[in-house]
């Protein structure tokens, strides 16, 4: 009897000489960091700290009105009531609960797949007690925020399930063909916003996704770094890396671009 195996997303990239020069450097540096003795309170609470930068950085990208200490006290509950800013307040303690939830699940070794990036949405857009909402089911154009033209067309609702369900196989796959982790997750990271599958919370999914496949392979750095900050402090070049090869069609050349080649040209920033 022949199996037939389901297909998996299959992106073009390379792992170039200057790629893999990146690898060996923060190779060194997770060793160092996994090296560094800190006592168990100092390292708990420096945890809390990167945790509560990473809510912050990722909710602001978004255009979260909260400052970084007022994240800190929604998400303590040390303050709140913020007047006016309720539905930031919902968005920094969702997003709280699911970089939690994530971390947990990758301490815990569970595989990734498609139902648990649902969950992820779920908790990032109602909370931990959320089950996952259904894809979305017409399109949703993403457009300059200033001239309101269309600057990228997601794949076509009738298409979401199938690309995100090869999506879903292909990182288990990639773990098992020993592609780096960081790999994974920037390429993870890049094809989910490109999906769009959400109306909304896509771009803070994203995030949490690539937070998770970095935790269950050994790049977690022990919470001692926000990815999140990273992004936030250069966006242009956050949305240049997703606005790969400057195809604004996925079903007309983005869904084959080369994801080796990041455009140098400032644009127009994506929503994402």
């Amino acid at each position: 009897m022949v199996e037939h195996r389901k297909p998996c997303w299959q992106p073009r990239y390379a792992i170039t000489p200057a790629v893999a020069s990146d690898l060996m450097e923060i190779e060194a540096a997770r060793v160092v960091v996994e090296a560094t003795p800190l006592p168990p309170l100092v390292q708990a609470e420096l945890s809390r700290r990167m945790r509560v930068r990473s809510t912050h950085f990722s909710t602001r990208i978004e255009g979260n009105r909260l400052a970084l200490d007022e994240a800190e006290e929604a998400v303590s509950r040390r303050r709140t009531v913020f007047h006016g800013r309720e539905r930031d307040v919902a968005e920094v303690r969702n997003y709280w609960n699911a970089l939690i939830r994530v971390e947990e699940w990758a301490e815990a070794g569970q595989r990734l797949a498609e139902d648990t990036i649902r969950r992820i949405h779920a908790i990032v857009m109602h909370g931990p007690r959320a089950r996952p909402v259904p894809y979305r089911d017409g399109q949703n154009a993403i457009r300059d925020s200033i001239s309101g033209a269309i600057i990228y067309l997601p794949p076509e609702a009738k298409d979401v399930p199938v690309i995100m369900a090869e999506l879903a196989r292909w990182i288990p796959e990639a773990d098992r063909e020993g592609l780096p982790a960081v790999i994974v997750a920037g390429l993870a990271h890049y094809q989910f916003v490109t999906i769009h599958p959400y109306y909304d919370g896509n771009g803070r999914t994203a995030r949490l996704l690539a937070t998770y496949i970095l935790h269950r392979g050994r790049y977690g750095l022990r919470g001692l770094l926000s990815l999140e900050e990273y992004h936030a402090r250069d966006l242009d070049a956050y949305y240049r890396a997703l606005s790969t090869a400057d195809h604004h069609n996925y079903h007309m050349g983005r869904a084959e671009a080369d994801l080796a080649e990041v455009p140098q040209s400032t644009g127009p920033k994506l929503g994402f």
